[in-house]
């Protein structure tokens, strides 16, 4: 099976384009507990445009009713990224100082639930990202109030 490298630039150029706004073409999940994994699909698609259509366990979106967990569920995002085998991007878990532009961090509570997603879209003075929920373009990551956070590292996209 091909791989190819993830286009952390065009990734990053949608998250910018998009952080404060939403773009048409998906749902808004706002009112369906929260945007923000939604929206790091999005910006993962953007660099990495192979959706993988296996029902339950891929990562895909066609419409509100007709997608996969992983595409809009925090936990769900982070299973695929890093258990995918087949088609599609995928990732490892690492630590934060091993991010790049275009990474994800996800952020958990005391129980070590993680309950949101963000986008890394510049390392210039700190980590910054970028999300939907609570609309952020280029936050500095330690202005969140989070208890953990693992990293999400993208390796490439299987094609």
């Amino acid at each position: 099976m091909p791989i190819f490298d993830y286009d952390r630039e065009t990734a990053v150029n949608y998250a910018l384009r998009w952080a404060l706004s939403r773009n048409p073409r998906y749902y808004d999940f706002d009112f369906l507990g929260g945007d923000c994994t939604n929206f790091c699909s999005q910006c993962l698609f953007q660099g990495a445009p192979v959706m993988n259509y296996t029902k339950t366990f891929g990562w895909y979106f066609i419409s509100l009713n007709d997608r996969s967990p992983s595409w809009s569920g925090v936990e769900f995002f982070y299973n695929f990224l890093v258990n995918n085998n087949s088609i599609g991007p995928f990732g490892e878990e690492a630590t934060v100082d091993k991010v790049e532009l275009g990474d994800f961090i996800q952020l958990a509570d005391r129980s070590l639930d993680f309950y949101h997603n963000l986008i890394v879209t510049d390392l210039s003075n700190g980590i910054k990202v970028s999300a939907h929920t609570i609309d952020s373009r280029n936050r500095p990551l330690d202005s969140y109030n989070f208890y953990a956070l693992r990293c999400i590292k993208i390796l490439g996209v299987k094609n």
